[in-house]
């Protein structure tokens, strides 16, 4: 049997005049790709009232947290800034809560982007909800080069599990224009850009999380350590 792995679903917001699309709920294509090239067998989860997650934890083996809004500056005790973007609360609510009750059950975790801001703040971290409150902030780290293609750098911990799978210094893509101010409990910062943004964190104990800012989905078909994240995420999800 191949690793089931869940992918809660975005939601599409904006108006349209077909009535099957209004407020449907979609996962990104080039995701289901990389989760089916690795191993696994993506299983899509439309955002639902937190209290039916129970009977979502035996249908899966490992979850990626994918990217979209921006969090609601509620999960982490704020009032949003003038330069928040648009969020989705109920996206926000049930992610969240799925953070917590996919770690209760042992399940193995994944975040890309606004995922890992997700499951930081799911763990009692917060967010930077624009870049110009880190005033550490110096290099461009929503690019206005196509999507799937790298436009900074970011140094790896040696003593982390990315490490092992991304090397030294990885040429990644970047489309945020947040980031982890307060790193939740549980969690460590493994990878940094040059300006000191985190880019990746895993848990401190155990392997059960490892998110990561950039989007290695746009980019496993050209460089193999984007795929190695996928990869490893289907071997976590296996013990």
């Amino acid at each position: 049997m191949k690793p089931r792995i869940a992918i809660p679903a975005d939601t599409l917001t904006e108006a349209t005049n077909i009535i099957n699309e209004r407020n449907a709920a979609f996962a990104p294509r080039p995701l289901i790709e990389a989760v089916l090239k690795s191993g696994g067998l993506p299983v899509i989860f439309p955002s639902v009232d937190p209290k039916l997650i129970p009977n979502y934890l035996d249908l899966f083996d490992g979850i990626i947290f994918a990217g979209g809004s921006d969090v609601d500056p509620t999960f982490y005790g704020e009032e949003p800034h003038q330069k928040l973007g648009p969020t989705y609360f109920k996206r926000d609510q049930f992610e969240v809560a799925l953070v917590r009750a996919a770690l209760k059950a042992n399940k193995a975790l994944m975040g890309i982007c606004r995922g890992m801001q997700v499951i930081n703040v799911a763990l009692g971290g917060t967010i930077f909800q624009d870049l110009s409150e880190d005033p550490r902030q110096t290099l461009k780290h929503s690019q206005d080069a196509p999507g799937n293609f790298p436009s900074h750098h970011v140094n790896v911990e040696q003593d982390s599990r990315i490490f092992t799978l991304v090397g030294t210094r990885p040429y990644v893509n970047s489309r945020h224009h947040q980031a982890l101010n307060q790193i939740g409990d549980t969690l460590k910062v493994t990878a940094r850009a040059d300006d000191q943004i985190p880019e990746a964190i895993e848990s401190i104990d155990n392997d059960r999380v490892l998110a990561v800012q950039w989007h290695p989905e746009n980019m496993f078909k050209h460089y193999d350590y984007s795929q190695a994240l996928f990869v490893d995420l289907i071997h976590r999800a296996q013990k």
